[in-house]
């Protein structure tokens, strides 16, 4: 008997020092769940969807203390509003969102006040999607709907914030109407997304565009923005979806006041195309000792006006564009500035590809050169043999040679191997170029299916979309790019469909579409010492 309560009084010993030891244990508290739900609106004044509008003020109500973020960014207002309202809170917390519109709203139209993401919670920061308020100045809200989605002409990926814009087709309404004022209705892409939708419309017959509007002013800048456009006349209501392709036009001809920039070369920018280069003619009488060339800048709408060196406070041109039969007259002050010395720079320094070419490009139009100053040896320090060309429109020199894996180069350009418009020479110049393993290299062969239309320029890319390979197809064939270096590309086509080896932009005015762009799926990795070969189907 004295052992069984021994042994209860042990186990009910045991069972309260494990009572107190729990009551003893530290907890942190939780806090209860994170917060994941949105503000939700509880009411407006007005009420969202009200007809007859006529208020100045509209406060919209949340179950919770909310902020905006990025509204000038997210709030589209369709149809835009020419005086931007008054929006709070800016920069602080409110349980309502506040507007004051500052602009006389047009008779029996319906507004939509949409505002993206914009509305946040104060704690969490959780958006509540794609909030609208609605109302309507006459009898009845427009109901009708028009989607789609937006791409890029030439780009794989899509500029974000695309405004997306619809024009009522009425007597008022021409071509140039998006030059000139808003649209009727608007909406854009967001951050995120290339789907847009267009709602509360009212039936009738629209022009439909997208316009990557750098100026947010939502009208048609051609040198800062992007436009799409659809060709045909779209009636409302319809069940079609619509594709909008963004490009960037070529800019109508323009050409900028001269820049005096040293004492022997002027700068004429302009814009256009290739049809519009101007010619630069001076006015001001030039003595016969004095020498001038004008040579376009590489890669650029610039022309340079080289000279040598006279006095005379000030030079007048004048700058023709023969094509359309357009006159500019300029005067230039000159300045006591340093002139133009000669630069070399090679393509390449250190590694090259052994499908890359080399050349030499100066800064100074090259006139002259003496290839008997101008060597390669490879590593045994044997002579290579080199076809020399003189490329004046890039104002390069080529050097075309055989070129294999795993080998070292050295070229040396001997003083007066180069000479420029004003006689200068090149200083010794002494370049080292190197070539990787084949075993370090990998291989891609491309067979080009379906139904393309030839010629066709086949771009290989990095995944930032930076060109490294380009060959021109004229008819099927396969596409081979030999020796890359390891690493992920992208593949793009172009249709040439004028045939000029290059990708065309379009022309909203003259109702032209940019070139079609095509981009393979997937992204290709290619390997060290590794063959890949894909099929691209074109349809």
């Amino acid at each position: 008997m004295y052992l069984i309560n021994r042994f209860f009084a042990l186990l009910f010993l045991l069972f309260l020092m494990l009572a107190l030891w729990q009551c003893a244990k530290r907890g942190n508290p939780t806090g209860g769940p994170k917060d994941i739900t949105a503000p939700v609106l509880v009411r407006a004044e007005p009420p969202n969807l009200t007809t007859e509008f006529r208020a100045e003020r509209i406060r919209l109500y949340f179950d919770e203390y909310i902020t905006l973020e990025d509204i000038q960014n997210q709030l589209i207002i369709s149809p835009p509003l020419k005086n931007p309202p008054q929006i709070s809170p800016q920069g602080g917390a409110s349980k309502y969102v506040e507007i004051l519109i500052k602009d006389t709203l047009r008779e029996n139209t319906t507004y939509t006040f949409n505002f993206g993401e914009s509305i946040v919670d104060n704690n969490e920061g959780n958006p509540n999607p794609l909030f609208s308020y609605v109302f309507s100045t006459g009898t009845y809200i427009d109901s009708l709907t028009l989607s789609g989605v937006v791409r890029d002409a030439f780009n794989k990926v899509a500029d974000s914030y695309v405004s997306v814009m619809l024009y009522e087709i009425d007597t008022a309404y021409s071509d140039s109407a998006i030059y000139k004022y808003p649209p009727n209705y608007i909406t854009n892409t967001l951050d995120s997304n290339t789907i847009f939708q267009l709602n509360y419309l009212k039936a009738g017959s629209y022009a439909l565009f997208a316009l990557k509007d750098a100026d947010k002013n939502n009208i048609f800048n051609q040198k800062t923005d992007k436009i799409g456009f659809n060709a045909d006349t779209i009636q409302l209501p319809t069940d079609s979806v619509y594709l909008l392709t963004l490009f960037k036009e070529v800019p109508d001809y323009n050409v900028s006041p001269p820049n005096y920039a040293a004492s022997n070369k002027i700068i004429f920018g302009y814009a256009g195309g290739e049809d519009d280069v101007p010619l630069i003619s001076p006015l001001t009488p030039i003595p016969d000792s004095v020498r001038t060339m004008v040579a376009r800048e590489p890669g650029k709408d610039t022309l340079n006006y080289w000279f040598t060196p006279f006095t005379a406070d000030s030079l007048v041109f004048t700058v023709l564009n023969s094509r359309k039969s357009q006159v500019d007259t300029f005067s230039v002050k000159t300045r006591k500035l340093p002139a133009d010395s000669l630069v070399l720079t090679p393509s390449h320094r250190g590694s090259i590809s052994v499908e890359e070419d080399f050349y030499i490009s100066a800064n100074i139009p090259i006139i002259t050169t003496d290839t008997s100053k101008i060597s390669m040896r490879n590593n045994d320090s044997l002579p290579v043999s080199v076809a020399f060309s003189l490329d004046s429109i890039q104002n390069r020199l080529s050097m075309d040679f055989k070129n294999v894996a795993n080998e070292n180069y050295s070229i040396d350009l001997l003083p007066g191997a180069i000479a420029d418009f004003f006689g200068n020479t090149n200083d010794t110049l002494g370049i080292r170029l190197s070539t990787g393993s084949s075993a370090d290299l990998g291989n891609l062969r491309l067979q080009i299916t379906g139904d393309p239309t030839y010629p066709l320029i086949i771009q290989l890319t990095s995944d930032k979309a930076v060109v490294i390979r380009e060959i021109y197809a004229p008819d099927a064939r396969a596409v081979e790019f030999n020796s890359l270096d390891p690493g992920k590309y992208m593949v793009r086509v172009i249709l040439d469909t004028n045939k000029n080896g290059k990708w065309d932009t379009g022309n909203y005015l003259k109702r032209l579409p940019p070139e079609q762009v095509i981009y393979y799926l997937k992204e290709l990795e290619v390997r060290a010492n590794w063959e890949l070969e894909e099929t691209f189907v074109i349809e």
